[in-house]
C-alpha cells in the first residue's frame, strides 16, 4: 500500500520540456516512476529521449490523459503561467496535480484552490512550493532524491523540502510507505490532515512523522485531528524556534504573528494531542526509533 502514489501511478509532466522539467523527469524515470507523457502545447507530436525512454509530449492534459491513462500530472510550469496549468489539470480532472513551482502568487493559488473545490475536488493538487511526493520503490513525483531511503512503515508529512530529505535519510534504515511534501505557502491543496488522515488508513504505515514550520494555524488543526481521528503513533518537528516575530521566514507562510504561529505554541498543541516533538529532526527521528522498537 501506499498514499495518493503507487507503482501503477501514470504520471505526465506539465513542463517536461524545460531545463528543469527535463532533468527531473530523467530522475523520476530514474526511480522507476511510470512517466508516459509530457505536456507543451508548442511541441504537440514529438518526443523526448531520456537514455533510451521514448516519452511522447501532448498539446494537452486532456490529450495526455485520453492516449496514456495518466492519472498523475507533476507541474514544473514557470510562475506567471502556473495558475493555467492547474487549471487545465483541473479541467480534465486528473485525480492527482503535483505543483512543484515556487514563487506562484498566493491569489494564483487561491484561485486554483477555489476552481478545484468549485468543481468537486475531483484533482487532488499537492503544492505548490513543494517537492512533491514520493513511494519508495514504486514511484516518485517530484523532486525528492529517491536514493536516500528505502521502503518502510513509517509514514511522512512535511511542509518544509530540505526537512522531509533529512527526515528520510535520518531513518532510511528503517524505510517510509510514503512521504509527501505538501509545501509551506500560506495556500497549499493537500494538508497535513489530508495526509495523516490517508496514513491512518495506510495499512502499512505503522507511525507517522510530522514536519511543520512557524506561521498559521494548520499545525494546531492538525494536532485537533489527530487527537480526535488518529490511533497510531505521530512524532513532530516544528522548524523555527529561534526565528524573530513578525519576519518572513523561507517559505512566504513561514511568519510569526503576535503569540499565534510560534513554534512553541505548535509544540504545545501537538504534545496535547499526544504526539511526541523532537527539538531537532535527528531528535525526532530517535523518537520515531524509540516507539518503533517498542
Amino acid at each position: 500500500m501506499a498514499i495518493f502514489l503507487n507503482k501503477d501511478s501514470k504520471v505526465i509532466v506539465q513542463g517536461m520540456t524545460g531545463a528543469t522539467g527535463m532533468k527531473h523527469t530523467k530522475l523520476m524515470l530514474g526511480d522507476g516512476t511510470n512517466i508516459v507523457g509530457g505536456v507543451n502545447p508548442r511541441k504537440a507530436g514529438t518526443s523526448v529521449d531520456f537514455d533510451g525512454t521514448e516519452v511522447p509530449v501532448f498539446g494537452t492534459v486532456k490529450e495526455a490523459m485520453e492516449k496514456t491513462g495518466a492519472n498523475v500530472s507533476v507541474l514544473f510550469v514557470p510562475p506567471a503561467f502556473s495558475k493555467a496549468a492547474v487549471v487545465e489539470a483541473i479541467d480534465a480532472e486528473i485525480p492527482l496535480a503535483v505543483v512543484i513551482t515556487e514563487g506562484i502568487a498566493v491569489h494564483d493559488s487561491a484561485a486554483f484552490w477555489a476552481y478545484a473545490k468549485a468543481k468537486g475536488n475531483k484533482t487532488r493538487i499537492i503544492g505548490p512550493n513543494c517537492p512533491g511526493l514520493i513511494t519508495p520503490g514504486q514511484s516518485n513525483a517530484g523532486i525528492i532524491p529517491g536514493d536516500i531511503t528505502k521502503p518502510g512503515r513509517i509514514g511522512l508529512v512535511s511542509k518544509s523540502g530540505t526537512l522531509t530529505y533529512q527526515m528520510m535519510y535520518e531513518l532510511r534504515d528503517i524505510g517510509f510507505s510514503s512521504a509527501v511534501g505538501i509545501g509551506g505557502d500560506p495556500v497549499i491543496g493537500t494538508t497535513h490532515i489530508d495526509a495523516l488522515e490517508a496514513f491512518e488508513a495506510d495499512p502499512d504505515t505503522d507511525l507517522i512523522v510530522m514536519i511543520g514550520e512557524i506561521g498559521g494555524d494548520a499545525e494546531e488543526r492538525a494536532a485537533d485531528f489527530i487527537k480526535a481521528n488518529v490511533t497510531k503513533p505521530v512524532v513532530g518537528y516544528v522548524a523555527g524556534f529561534t526565528a524573530p516575530e513578525g519576519k518572513t521566514m523561507g517559505h512566504a507562510g513561514a511568519i510569526v504573528s503576535g503569540s499565534s504561529g510560534t513554534a512553541a505554541a505548535k509544540k504545545e498543541a501537538l504534545e496535547a494531542a499526544g504526539v511526541k516533538v523532537g527539538k531537532t529532526p535527528t531528535e525526532t527521528a530517535k523518537l520515531a526509533r524509540e516507539i518503533l522498537a517498542g
